[in-house]
């Protein structure tokens, strides 16, 4: 059977600004040394699928960058990792929506011609093996399967909301409804959509080609395909909880993480540093695959306690090239080539590649972007009142420094 996954990464992610203002979502760093997109790669690697194209459009010469640098599988197979950008093949227009991505990319279904087609985004953190929603999809042979996980009845708001029968049949879709139903029998929870489906090649096509003269669409998967087509078609829902992956703890079945906000994005990454983190980076069995840079190890010095000049780490996931030289981190992710100087602390903060952190500075609850240099003495993280006169400050008070910005003692 011939297997295509069309990744989507083409989306603004606005409500991640100003880690969004010059990369595309997909493209923003997430558990130090990964990029979000990462996630999704991983699971077709993984899984077998190894012939994925990368639907790009807003912002993408990062997301390219990494593409190109670490994602290369063997051409001689057969096998890829595209990236495509927005190519205006049905007139001068950028994509109007999700399915309309698809739609202007038609051609590259046509010349694979896939039996069957995975379209999945790129914005999510979890681990799948797709090949048992495939194995599922074609036992119920299925039209269209869309994956599926209960969310808490308050947040169902901001997802499609799906009603399901016996044998797990859509009967019912609400794009982010104002009032979401909740799931038979548990009124606390709603069953939300992923967004990320498997189609055959034939329902595909007919879908968003249908969907593409349908005047007043927003040509958005879930509101305008999967709302009508599980009235004329076969579509069924795939339970993620029901997902095993190799290697996998018990605490981390169904584990799937919507990363949409800074503030959601700041709790996942720090989700990592735990004990016995629900979501683990050290599963051998299904690793997540990102570019490899030819960086020395990390480094710690200094440890003259009498002083308080330690090169010390607790808590924490310090990638490579870094250097903590007489400075503390706790609870905190520093991407490569860090620098931590003398007397400074960092606590549950966020450190993008390149940031170099002077001496004797106090930085906590923090997102620091790339290439960016803390002057010594700076305090950040403290004083909410005088931080959002210099900085962007969450609803959950998480400080965004962006990328390159320029600070002054």
């Amino acid at each position: 059977m011939s297997l295509l996954a069309m990744v989507l990464a083409g989306g603004e992610g606005r409500r991640m600004e100003p880690l969004t203002r010059e990369r595309a979502k997909p493209a923003v760093p997430f558990g130090g040394r990964y990029r979000i997109i990462d996630f999704a790669l991983s699971n077709f690697a993984n899984s077998g699928v190894l012939k994925v194209k990368v639907l790009t459009q807003y912002k993408s010469d990062s997301l390219n960058v990494h593409l190109s640098r670490g994602w290369r599988l063997s051409a001689f197979l057969g096998h890829y990792v595209e990236s495509v950008p927005a190519q205006m093949r049905t007139g001068p227009e950028w994509f109007k929506g999700s399915a309309d991505a698809i739609y202007q990319n038609l051609n590259l279904i046509t010349d694979e011609q896939p039996d069957q087609v995975f379209v999945f985004g790129a914005d999510h953190v979890y681990r799948m093996d797709v090949r048992q929603m495939l194995d599922f999809h074609e036992r119920r042979r299925a039209d269209c399967t869309v994956t599926a996980i209960p969310v808490p009845i308050e947040q169902a708001r901001a997802f499609g909301v799906i009603e399901v029968d016996a044998e797990g049949r859509m009967i019912g879709f609400s794009e982010k409804p104002a009032r979401p139903r909740s799931m038979p029998g548990d009124p606390t929870r709603a069953l939300a959509s992923m967004g990320n489906y498997l189609f055959t090649t034939q329902s595909l096509v007919r879908e968003v080609t249908r969907d593409a003269l349908l005047e007043g669409s927003t040509h958005d998967f879930g509101r305008d395909i999967i709302a009508g087509m599980y009235e004329r078609s076969r579509v069924f829902v795939y339970d993620f909880a029901k997902n095993v992956v190799p290697g996998q703890g018990p605490k981390e079945r169904g584990y799937w993480r919507d990363v949409g906000t800074i503030d959601a994005y700041y709790h996942a990454n720090l989700d990592l540093v735990d004990v016995e983190p629900v979501f683990s980076l050290y599963n051998e069995a299904w690793p997540i695959f990102t570019v490899q840079y030819n960086y020395p190890p990390a480094k710690f010095v200094f440890a003259d306690r009498k002083s308080g000049r330690v090169g010390m780490a607790t808590d924490s996931l310090v990638s490579e090239g870094c250097i903590i030289s007489g400075g503390e981190v706790d609870r905190s992710i520093l991407s490569p080539r860090v620098r931590i100087n003398s007397y400074s602390r960092i606590e549950g903060s966020i450190l993008f590649e390149g940031v170099h952190v002077g001496r004797r500075c106090r930085i906590r609850n923090a997102i620091i972007d790339k290439n960016v240099d803390i002057p010594p003495e700076m305090v950040i993280g403290y004083d909410r009142e005088d931080d959002e006169k210099r900085f962007h400050v969450t609803e959950g008070g998480v400080v965004v420094i962006p990328k390159a910005m320029h600070l002054e003692g």
